[in-house]
């Protein structure tokens, strides 16, 4: 089994540590912050399987590609694949809401 953590700054004042191992296919990741600890959508490890090594104070953001290419293949990419995808629907979602409630507050003043 291989493992990387990183250290992450969240909103607390001690940074979260946000682990990642893999075995075989298997990937898991684990934060310490109140959601991932909780079992909840966590951004912190989000971010890191995106690639993105925002707010990491540990000294191996070079390792989140590393990470990134663990993702490849798994069922936790297949997950996240859906939450992106029901990411864009709903902003595009929240636009087209938008847009009509414009439509209709033009229509009460005809």
């Amino acid at each position: 089994m291989e493992e990387i953590c990183f250290l992450v700054q969240g909103s607390a004042e001690e940074p979260y540590r946000v682990t990642f191992r893999k075995s075989g296919n298997n990937l898991s990741a684990y934060c310490t912050c109140p959601a991932g600890e909780n079992g909840q959508y966590c951004k912190h490890r989000i971010n890191i399987l995106c690639g993105i090594a925002h707010g990491i104070v540990s000294e191996n953001k070079a390792k989140v590609k590393a990470v990134n290419l663990w993702l490849q293949g798994t069922d936790v990419e297949v997950a996240l694949n859906a939450v992106i995808d029901a990411e864009k629907k709903y902003e595009r979602a929240k636009l087209e809401l938008s847009t009509a409630k414009k439509r209709l507050a033009r229509a009460f003043r005809d």
